[in-house]
C-alpha cells in the first residue's frame, strides 16, 4: 500500500470520503470530504490525528505498512473532535505502548469519548518533543473552533500542523499538495467550510494567527482538503480577513418567497443594484440555497440585503433560521437592509429590523414593505433601496 510523501519522512495516510451527504449532518458535501493524518518516521515515530472510525480499517492498513514492523511511538492528537479522533481506541489497541500526546483539555475529551486516561504524554504553550532529527513545538490555539485545538510546527522542516484551521470541504482525487493540482475550488470551499465551521471564533483564530507569524512555515497540514505549500500567503491572508470579518465589495441578497412577491421586489432591488455598479451580486432564495452557502456569501460580501414575507406574524421561517444562523457567528460589519411582504397585516420587516440593531449592523436606505401583489407601487422604492446599497459597496 503506497502513501503520499508530504516531506522526507513524512506520509500522508489520511482517507476520502466520498459517501457523507452533510458535514457534522448539517453541511452539504458535493465533492465528498478528507480526514487528513500524517506520519512522521524519525528515530521515533508520530502520527498526527486519525481518522472518522467508518475508515478506521484502511487507515490502520496505511499506517503499518508504512511502519513495516516498526512500533508507532506517539499520536499527536490537535483536534478530538470525532472525524479526527474516531479511531483512536482502534489504533491504541493495535499500538498498546503508544504514548497520545495532547493538552489537559484533549485528555478530558478523551476520556469521554474513548474512556483512555492512562499512556497520555501532555504537554503546555511552547512544549517540545524531540524525535531524532526532527524537534516539535505545541502551541494552543482553543477555539479554533474547539476548546482543546492545538497547533503543531515541526521546527526542523518548518512545517504546521493546524488542525482544522486553513481546512476546506471537498475530497482528494489523488493530488494531496496544492502544488500538484488545481486548488481554485479548494480556496473557494475554503471560504464556505470557515463561514459554517470556524465562523464564530473570529478573535481565537487572530489569536492563533498571531502565534504562527513568529516561525517560518514551508508547509501546512491540515485536517481537511490539500497541504498548503504554494498558496500558503493567500491562505493565511484569507483567515486574517475572515477572522477581523473583512470583506469583499459586493451583496447578498436573501430572500423567502411564498408567492413570488417578495421574489418580484428581491428582482428590483438586484436589478438596481447592478445598474448603480454593483458587480457582485449572490442572490439567493432560502427554499433552493443551502444555508451554508448563503452564510459563505454573507461573509465574503460587505452587503446585505433580506426579503421576507410576514407569516404568522413573524419572520417567514427559513429567514429566521438563517438570521439564527447569522447571529450565532457574531458577523460583524455589514451594512444592512430589509424588504418583505405580506397580506393583512406586516410584522417582517419590523422584525428584521430589530436583528440589525442586534448585530450592530448599519442600516442602509429605507425598508421597502409591499401589502399583497402591489409590487408596482413599491417599485421605485426597491430601486431606492438598491441605489443606497450600492453607494455604500460598489467601490
Amino acid at each position: 500500500m503506497k502513501s503520499k510523501e508530504i516531506a522526507k519522512d513524512l506520509f500522508y495516510v489520511g482517507v476520502n470520503d466520498r459517501q457523507k451527504s452533510l458535514f457534522e449532518n448539517l453541511w452539504p458535501l458535493p465533492a465528498g470530504v478528507s480526514y487528513n493524518s500524517y506520519l512522521m518516521i524519525d528515530q521515533k515515530t508520530a502520527l498526527f490525528d486519525t481518522v472518522d472510525i467508518c475508515y478506521a480499517d484502511i487507515f490502520l492498513k496505511k499506517i503499518a505498512a508504512l511502519l513495516d514492523g516498526r512500533k508507532l511511538d506517539y499520536l499527536i492528537v490537535n483536534h478530538m473532535e470525532p472525524d479526527h479522533s474516531g479511531s483512536i481506541r482502534m489504533l491504541k489497541e493495535q499500538y498498546p505502548d503508544l504514548k497520545i500526546v495532547g493538552n489537559a483539555q484533549t485528555f478530558k475529551m478523551l476520556e469521554g469519548f474513548h474512556g483512555i486516561a492512562e499512556g497520555l504524554h501532555e504537554v503546555k504553550e511552547g512544549d517540545t518533543l524531540d524525535l531524532g532529527r526532527r524537534k516539535l513545538q505545541f502551541l494552543m490555539a482553543p477555539m479554533v473552533h474547539w476548546p482543546e485545538v492545538m497547533f503543531t510546527i515541526d521546527l526542523t522542516d518548518h512545517i504546521l500542523f493546524s488542525a482544522d484551521a486553513f481546512g476546506t470541504f471537498g475530497a482528494l482525487s489523488g493530488n494531496v499538495i496544492d502544488t500538484e493540482m488545481n486548488a481554485d475550488a479548494f480556496i473557494q470551499d475554503s471560504i464556505r467550510y470557515y463561514s459554517n465551521i470556524v465562523g464564530k471564533y473570529g478573535n481565537p483564530v487572530q489569536r492563533a494567527l498571531k502565534k504562527v507569524k513568529d516561525f517560518e512555515i514551508s508547509t501546512i497540514c491540515t485536517l481537511h482538503g490539500p497541504v498548503w505549500r504554494e498558496r500558503i500567503p493567500e491562505m493565511l491572508s484569507l483567515y486574517e480577513r475572515l477572522s477581523r470579518y473583512e470583506a469583499e465589495d459586493g451583496v447578498t441578497i436573501a430572500y423567502g418567497s411564498m408567492y413570488g412577491n417578495t421574489e418580484q421586489m428581491a428582482e428590483a432591488i438586484a436589478l438596481s443594484l447592478s445598474e448603480h455598479g454593483v458587480r457582485n451580486i449572490a442572490m439567493h432564495n432560502t427554499l433552493k440555497s443551502h444555508a451554508s452557502y448563503i452564510l459563505s456569501d454573507i461573509f465574503r460580501y460587505r452587503g446585505l440585503i433580506i426579503g421576507s414575507p410576514t407569516y404568522s406574524n413573524q419572520i417567514y421561517p427559513d429567514i429566521e433560521s438563517l438570521l439564527s444562523k447569522i447571529e450565532i457567528r457574531e458577523v460583524k460589519n455589514r451594512y444592512f437592509g430589509c424588504f418583505g411582504s405580506f397580506s393583512w397585516a406586516g410584522a417582517a420587516v419590523k422584525r428584521m429590523g430589530a436583528f440589525a440593531e442586534r448585530m450592530n449592523w448599519e442600516t442602509v436606505g429605507a425598508p421597502v414593505e409591499q401589502r399583497q401583489g402591489t409590487i408596482a407601487e413599491r417599485f421605485d422604492d426597491c430601486w431606492a433601496l438598491g441605489a443606497a446599497m450600492a453607494g455604500k459597496v460598489a467601490g
